[in-house]
């Protein structure tokens, strides 16, 4: 059928099953938004900036395992929406981003609104097109779905000049995608796979290293029955929380810079390490050569390029997580996990000697608390968002995940102002489940107009603001690293959050205690609009363990021990 390049760009939409868009309009993608306004087989959610559509659109896929979109203008348009595409980039999250772009004929003339906006995604996408003429939109567009999806997942973006979308030519969707550089390795080499699952049936000593491509490849399921099976302990990194429930016996807890003491000396002691969809990022390892070094290393990965890119891979597998697992499941017999009965009680030991915890011995409430209160009381039933930040790390050691996709947060680029849209997304996906941002003083201010957004589009998130009246994160590095040199983090100055969800036609509440803060989330939930709660909590509180940057696993800073009174 021949039609419009903006009309193409909704059946497209529509043939990949999208049923949610996130966005905001300009001049150059005028002609798309016309189109928008005529259909009715997908929503529109309307953002007050373009990085929250975005981090909605990130929240959204994760929380759905669906490819996101976002929706966007040309110029200011598209670079405010650059840091949600390096976020997504970093985090392997799978998104369509469409932008406006000036018209053909004024491309190269700084013209109004007019930026290099392929030029600058370039470096944060895992694809990117310029669309020149409307005969190839609907290529792209199927190319850009795939591409976003499939392998190593990624943002794709999609620059549509406006005088693009107002050309009429034939659409035709029932394209077979030719890419012949693009074909990435599903499945593992079974010769390799073999070798893997002798090589852990030989060890003493092995530990499962579970990252955030567990998450990806929905492959959750598969790896907890192949935990269970061998009976192997795992530790999980920040992406990847949820992949085990908090309460399986085989989970020693996170892994990392501010990692659970077992899971850093597990780590240390381990004599092989099964890494599954791991990309042993720096906050994972600390110093490198420190990192496992008496152990060999299984390493399952769908990119290549992250394959013993930071640590040499004794068994190096490339393929999909999911499939891969799937194969050593079939090969499970070989390994009698009775051998690692001593392994595990070492572990255990070392969880007795420092287990994860916190004191409450100060008047105002501990920030761990409340988070820990909040999977008390709604466990299960709640997706959790976070902001960047002390908040984020505590929501990561505390809270109680059941699930794979319960947890939503950034981790590679660490964004804040990623929580409260991403939390919108989330709720967008999954409006059964409550949808809970933790988020600090600072981080809630850096996309606040978001309440106008959740506000009009009936998206109930309930922000928990942590207030520590300080930047807390960078604060605790000033005081352990620079002497209590507190530059520019003190945030004694802020706004009435109360007055401020309520100016939105929010809710609002401020609790300093324990009682307090029940009967506000008890409140907020029977409301069922969009929430601030903020508590005011310890101001100096740190987030420990603590593995200073550059240092070894086993050289944490640890929490003392409460001496007892007399």
């Amino acid at each position: 059928m021949q039609i419009s390049g903006a009309q193409m760009v909704i059946e497209a939409l529509i043939a990949e099953g999208v049923d949610t868009v996130f966005g905001y309009p300009g001049g150059a993608i005028m002609n798309v938004y016309d189109e928008i306004y005529k259909q009715d087989k997908f929503q529109h959610i309307l953002t007050r900036h373009e990085q929250a559509a975005v981090h909605a659109a990130e929240g959204y896929s994760k929380a759905s395992g669906k490819v996101g979109v976002a929706m966007i203008t040309s110029g200011p348009g598209f670079t405010n929406a650059v840091t949600g595409l390096a976020d997504a980039y970093m985090d392997s999250i799978p998104l369509v981003v469409i932008s406006g772009q000036v018209p053909m004929s004024l491309i190269g003339t700084d013209a109004f609104q007019e930026i290099d906006a392929v030029g600058i995604s370039r470096s944060c996408t895992k694809h990117n097109y310029l669309v020149t003429d409307a005969k190839d939109l609907p290529r792209v567009l199927k190319e850009a779905f795939y591409i976003a999806a499939s392998g190593r997942p990624g943002p794709v973006h999609v620059d549509i000049p406006k005088d693009v979308t107002a050309q009429i030519e034939e659409f035709d969707y029932n394209i077979n995608l030719e890419l012949e550089t693009y074909k990435p390795t599903t499945k593992g080499n079974p010769r390799q796979i073999k070798k893997a699952m002798e090589a852990i049936a030989n060890a003493k000593r092995p530990l499962f290293y579970l990252g955030g491509g567990v998450i990806n490849s929905n492959a959750a399921y598969e790896v907890r029955e192949l935990i269970h099976k061998t009976q192997i302990p795992a530790v999980e990194t920040f992406m990847a929380r949820g992949t085990l429930s908090h309460d399986d016996k085989y989970l020693v807890g996170m892994l990392g810079m501010h990692g659970s003491y077992a899971s850093n000396m597990a780590m240390s002691e381990t004599d092989l390490v099964i890494a599954l969809g791991a990309r042993f990022d720096d906050r994972v390892t600390g110093k490198l050569s420190e990192f496992a070094k008496n152990a060999g290393v299984i390493h399952v990965d769908i990119d290549p390029a992250s394959i013993s890119k930071l640590v040499n891979a004794d068994y190096p597998i490339v393929g999909d997580v999911k499939n891969v697992v799937e194969e050593m499941l079939a090969l499970v017999d070989c390994v009698d996990g009775s051998r690692y009965e001593s392994w595990r009680e070492t572990i255990e030991n070392f969880d007795a000697l420092h287990p994860l915890t916190f004191h409450e011995d100060s008047e105002r409430l501990k920030p761990q608390w409340v988070i820990q209160r909040v999977g008390e009381l709604l466990g299960d039933d709640a997706n959790i968002s976070t902001d960047v930040g002390q908040h984020q790390m505590w929501s990561a050691q505390f809270y109680p995940f059941t699930r794979p996709r319960q947890f939503v947060s950034s981790g590679g680029l660490g964004t804040m102002g990623f929580g409260f849209p991403a939390a919108m997304g989330v709720k967008a996906a999954s409006p059964e489940k409550i949808s809970i941002n933790f988020t600090g003083d600072g981080s809630i201010l850096m996309n606040v107009q978001e309440l106008m957004t959740a506000v009009e589009k009936k998206l109930p998130v309930i922000n928990i603001i942590l207030n520590n009246n300080f930047l807390g994160m960078v604060r605790q590095w000033q005081t352990l690293f620079y002497d209590k040199r507190h530059s520019e983090t003190d945030l004694s100055v802020q706004p009435d959050f109360v007055k401020l969800a309520e100016a939105f036609g929010g809710a609002g509440y401020r609790v300093k205690t324990k009682e307090e803060f029940d009967a506000a989330l008890k409140d907020a939930i029977e409301k069922n609009v969009v929430t601030f709660i903020e508590v005011i909590v310890e101001r100096f509180e740190n987030v420990l363990p603590m593995v200073p940057a550059g240092g070894s696993l086993f050289n944490m800073m640890l929490l003392e021990k409460k001496k007892e009174s007399k």
